[in-house]
């Protein structure tokens, strides 16, 4: 079984329970919530409420999601790098395409599906359906990512990402050329309420506060090349930050448009950096991982 725990801000105030999990959960739809809530698998400080409940600042909301028994959760050989590995965690890299974790809509060759294959010990904290996940990288992101072994790592690394002090750092390809050389973006991101697939910037005090910093690497006729940092981790935080500038991800047909020049299969957006301390020796460590060959090529070609 999956918790998610949320905290009612001053923002959230007056909101609607079921509206307000809606808002800051990926991947439930309205009617499981409403499913959750009469189940009681929804929680507002510990107790059962109405779905019609309106939240109060500094309340607590925890999410229980049981596992989805049909999910295949079989060990298959599934393609990624092992950049580092140790008896608390590993550090892979995630090629273009690969989903991390099972659902509904693919339920088979996910990373999990390759960890349970490679990996003789995961952390349970996340359920059966995602063992070992701490974060996560979209389908067609590619790049580092960490995976926890045990449930001490787990909740170190989880902490990290939450309090900012795991860093992480990516390339991307943006259309047209950016005037600027280093920025802030600073909105408020929540679900599209036209599109329960996107994300979208909201006015102030609605959704989520995204930090994402931006510096430009490289300019080329009608492309940019850039590093962005998180200071926030909000779902299709840089996809959607990027579009909000004007320069959507080169590929990203979800918020800016099809590639048909390149011939490419996804968004030109890579982790390649990823700097955190080891749960267990307090060992500051950083892992690199380079722009993969489809990625390169497009660079040389511009």
């Amino acid at each position: 079984m999956e918790k998610i725990n949320l905290q009612v801000t001053p923002n959230d105030a007056n909101i609607r329970l079921d509206k307000f999990v809606l808002e800051n959960t990926s991947d439930i739809t309205r009617a499981r919530i409403t499913n959750l809530i009469h189940d009681g698998k929804i929680l507002v400080d510990g107790k059962v409420v109405k779905a019609g409940e309106k939240l109060k600042a500094g309340q607590s909301v925890c999410v229980e999601i049981p596992e989805d028994k049909t999910l295949n959760l079989a060990p298959q050989k599934v393609d990624f790098e092992i950049l580092y590995e140790d008896d608390d965690l590993l550090v892979i890299n995630k090629p273009q395409g690969l989903v991390v974790h099972p659902s509904a809509s693919c339920d088979e060759a996910t990373l999990v599906n390759g960890l349970l294959f490679q990996v003789k010990n995961l952390s349970s904290i996340n359920g059966v359906v995602r063992p070992g996940i701490v974060h996560r990288l979209d389908k067609n992101t590619s790049g580092v990512m960490l995976v926890a072994k045990t449930d001490l790592a787990h909740i170190s690394l989880s902490r990290q990402i939450e309090t900012k002090t795991c860093k992480r750092k990516y390339f991307a390809l943006l259309e047209g050329v950016v005037k600027f050389d280093e920025k802030d973006i600073e909105t408020n991101i929540a679900r599209n309420p036209n599109d329960r697939k996107k994300m979208a910037v909201v006015p102030k005090g609605k959704g989520k506060v995204a930090i994402t910093h931006m510096e430009v690497r490289k300019r080329f006729a009608h492309y940019t090349f850039c590093e962005f940092s998180l200071r926030t981790g909000r779902t299709h935080q840089i996809r959607v930050h990027a579009k909000y500038i004007g320069h959507p991800v080169v590929g990203d047909d979800v918020y800016g448009k099809k590639d048909t020049k390149f011939g490419l299969s996804g968004q030109l957006l890579h982790s390649h950096n990823i700097e955190f301390v080891h749960p267990r020796t307090g060992q500051t460590l950083s892992f690199e991982c380079p722009i993969p060959d489809y990625f390169q090529e497009v660079l040389e070609k511009i």
